[in-house]
């Protein structure tokens, strides 16, 4: 079994923007948030940044969290984990912190879309306890189809 990284998940600073635009480009062809998104997500109101760093700080992973003025539902819109990272249980790390910090901040339904050629991704849904609610036809930029999921989380978290 491979060894977890060693990482800490954290609230995501300005300081990280650059790094986190950097990770976007390793992690994803296309749909990337640009650095000018990042500075504006960062410390808003309306959505939850989160950055994994490792022990020498460089940013192995991030999740990104959207939040609606008088909606219990919240959006993951991103987790991305580095290449050299994956694999060794980040990912979950970093749905599990960004179900907490939308939980926090009083959202009691997580919905999400993952492509439909992510297998990945998408067991790490299932084994997560997030429940199949639909489908987008070409809604990623470079015409792949998405899955819409969702959990309710108001329960108890599946164990990891």
């Amino acid at each position: 079994m491979p060894r977890p990284p060693a990482a800490r998940v954290r609230p995501a600073r300005r300081t990280d923007v650059a790094a986190l635009a950097a990770l976007e480009a390793r992690c994803f062809s296309c749909d990337r948030l640009s650095a000018r998104q990042y500075r504006r997500h960062v410390g808003s109101g309306s959505a939850i940044v989160l950055a994994a760093a490792g022990d020498d700080g460089r940013l192995l992973g991030s999740a990104v969290v959207f939040l609606r003025a008088a909606s219990r539902v919240a959006r993951l819109y991103s987790i991305a984990v580095d290449p050299s990272a994956r694999g060794r249980g980040l990912g979950v790390i970093l749905l599990s912190a960004a179900e907490s910090a939308a939980r926090r901040r009083g959202a009691a339904v997580l919905r999400l879309e993952v492509r439909q050629d992510n297998p990945a991704a998408i067991a790490l849904y299932a084994a997560r306890g997030y429940r199949l609610i639909g489908a987008r036809d070409s809604y990623y930029e470079d015409g792949a189809a998405a899955w819409r999921y969702e959990r309710d989380l108001t329960g108890p978290a599946p164990r990891a």
